[in-house]
């Protein structure tokens, strides 16, 4: 197969090249643009569909405003890929996600068109209301766009923003991306048209200047304002945004550029706080994506003719799945367990218990916070919530874990995905702080699985517990290990010994036994399988450290106040003075890769473990325990 190629593109270096272009050579640059990131990710992987959705509309914005002058700021940044291609990093995208290349999401270290580093949803209002205070403070004329998407506007930190900034006179864009035609179908010429003349300086001028003069006459101005929203609520579904204080304007047709440009250019004008309304098509150009932009949203290598997906060869089930099919398990056999997800049905594994018990699954949007409350109300009253969520996105929640759940001591189960490091995300989405952040709540349960079997066990351990429970499992596949279908517990903050040897006892958290029974060989050393991070099992704990003469704890979250630490309060407490190594992710945010090589990154594969232990060896020779009196 020939390379594509793409002249156009070939010659837009920075955005001030495509500002030079016409509409007609904009919309020929519009069609090589799309069909450069289909080629593009279909070798490396990413998010295609979002962008595929979104070249018309990049291409618009950066004909229109000066970045990065203007700042335009992407929420989460599935959508930026467009915007990475024409800045200047064309020719990086070989490297898109993977080691010392460029990252998946906009990133302010990576380019200067790159305002807001972002990754999770729902930001772009709030950091683009800031730069729009900072340029107002600044007396600057510079402008400032927030480009989000629909689903993105279900967490309430997008209108905890919009309420703000339609209290102020800032000059703010917010361009809503409605991809799912989720808030209005009406696009279309006459919308069109309205949006353009509703935009423009006549209309505008006329507007307020209307509000002046009617104003002295409250019934009269009510009475036009009325009318006002009347005829614009033929075409757009507009009341709610202006009643939060912004000029409305669309919908529109995301991919019509001559619109796009001429609505953008008159928005450029206005000042104060502008709301855009315009509708895309997922995976727009490349049929496989439109027709399943699901499954086409974050994708591995594919054929870009046929967009056929690469397979990876399979050992077993993933995590995920282990969850997903004990959920389902645990459902038929207890009337009383619902499902609850912030937007990640499919990620987290319920797609297969939404279509078994659609009246006990909830989905609540991008709003994690209201997931866990509501989790929490569940409970209140006799049911068994299970919060399937990723690590770092329960960050998120933390307020309400603690108030909500903890406090009141409330049976939620939380099914932790993506725990440690997940690789290509990069930092935004490692889910590097778990359990340093719960096991500081009173009340918690807190559980790490070595394996696919003790993952469903402890998955049946933490939702038989009378209060809250998390089990922290990492993304992909396990060592291997055959899942028993029966749903046993495992006796509640209690390890096993795994390996027995002499003088150095590893103990390890989650997933990385595989790695420590490695090290373990070169010292024929012990290794402990710990299981539980909260309650600590202190009896095993207090037998290795009688009978060893170093202490090693590994574990795939942050060194600081994780499992580790866990383990050295232990000793302490019990006055117990033993040479102790906490291995585990350094102090501070890891950049993308794969997720082998973070790990090596991190000092955590065997080679490092056997290194980081001879190097402490080395300067500290083993001696015997010593009981404080």
């Amino acid at each position: 197969m020939s390379e594509p190629e793409f002249p156009l593109l070939a010659s837009i270096n920075d955005p001030a090249d495509l500002r030079e272009l016409s509409n007609p050579e904009l919309k020929s640059l519009a069609e090589e643009l799309r069909q450069f990131l289909i080629h593009s990710i279909s070798q490396t992987g990413g998010h295609l569909a979002a962008g595929l959705g979104t070249v018309e509309l990049t291409l618009a914005l950066h004909h229109v405003f000066e970045a990065p002058d203007d700042r335009l700021v992407w929420d989460v940044g599935h959508q930026s890929y467009p915007h990475k291609i024409i800045t200047g990093r064309r020719e990086q995208m070989p490297s898109l996600r993977q080691r010392g290349g460029l990252a998946g999401f906009p990133k302010r270290g990576e380019s200067p068109y790159d305002t807001f580093g972002v990754g999770h949803s729902s930001t772009s209002i709030s950091a683009a209301l800031g730069m729009a205070i900072a340029a107002q403070q600044e007396q600057s004329d510079r402008r400032v766009v927030a480009i989000i998407g629909d689903g993105a506007l279900t967490a309430g930190m997008a209108f905890e923003a919009l309420n703000h900034a339609g209290d102020l006179d800032a000059n703010l864009l917010v361009i809503l991306n409605d991809n799912d035609m989720s808030i209005s179908p009406n696009v279309g010429g006459m919308s069109n048209y309205f949006a353009k003349v509703l935009s423009g300086k006549l209309y505008s001028t006329v507007r307020e200047g209307s509000k002046k003069v009617l104003g002295v006459m409250p019934p009269v101005w009510e009475l036009a304002r009325r009318a006002e929203e009347h005829v614009k609520g033929m075409v757009a579904p507009g009341t709610l945004f202006e009643e939060l204080g912004f000029n409305y304007i669309g919908p529109i047709d995301g991919h019509d550029l001559d619109t796009l440009v001429t609505t953008l250019r008159n928005l450029r004008a206005l000042k104060g706080p502008q709301f855009l309304h315009i509708v895309t098509t997922k995976g727009k150009g490349f049929t496989p994506a439109e027709e399943n932009p699901c499954t086409y949203h974050g994708v591995g290598r594919f054929n870009p003719e046929s967009g056929k997906l690469e397979k990876k060869p399979s050992s077993g089930p993933t995590y995920t799945q282990v969850f997903s099919d004990w959920l389902c398990d645990m459902a038929a056999q207890d009337e009383s367990l619902i499902g609850v997800t912030p937007a990640m049905r499919e990620g987290s594994g319920l797609v297969r218990f939404a279509e078994l018990y659609p009246k006990r699954y909830f989905d609540v949007g991008i709003a994690e916070q209201h997931a866990v409350t509501l989790a929490a109300g569940m409970a209140c009253d006799g049911w068994k919530p299970v919060v399937a969520i990723y690590s770092t996105f329960l960050q998120r929640a933390y307020d309400q874990l603690i108030h909500d759940v903890a406090l009141q001591n409330l049976p939620v189960l939380f099914a932790i995905d993506r725990a440690g490091l997940v690789g290509p995300d990069g930092p935004t989405h490692a889910g590097s702080f778990d359990l340093s952040f719960l096991r500081a709540i009173p009340n918690m349960v807190i559980m790490a699985p070595a394996d696919e079997n003790e993952c469903r066990q402890m998955l049946t351990t933490g939702y038989q517990c009378n209060g809250p429970a998390a089990v922290r499992y990492p993304r992909g596949q396990g060592p291997g290990i055959e899942v028993d279908a029966s749903l046993t517990p495992l006796p509640l903050g209690k390890g096993k010994i795994e390996r027995q040897g002499q003088r150095i006892a590893f103990l390890s958290f989650g997933c990385l036994l595989p790695k420590a029974l490695t090290a373990a060989e070169h010292y024929d050393a012990s290794v402990a399988n710990m299981r539980f991070i909260k309650p600590l099992d202190d009896n095993l704990l207090l037998e290795l450290a009688a009978s060893h003469d170093l202490l090693v704890t590994l574990e795939d979250n942050a060194v600081m106040g994780g499992a580790g630490s866990a383990v050295n309060e232990s000793l302490a407490a019990h006055r117990k003075l033993i040479p102790v190594l906490n291995l585990g992710l350094p102090d501070c945010f890891q950049d993308h890769g794969t997720r082998e090589e973070l790990l090596t990154d991190a000092g955590l594969d065997s080679n490092a473990i056997i290194a980081a232990v001879d190097a402490y060896l080395d300067h500290q020779p083993l001696a015997k325990t010593v009981t404080l009196a």
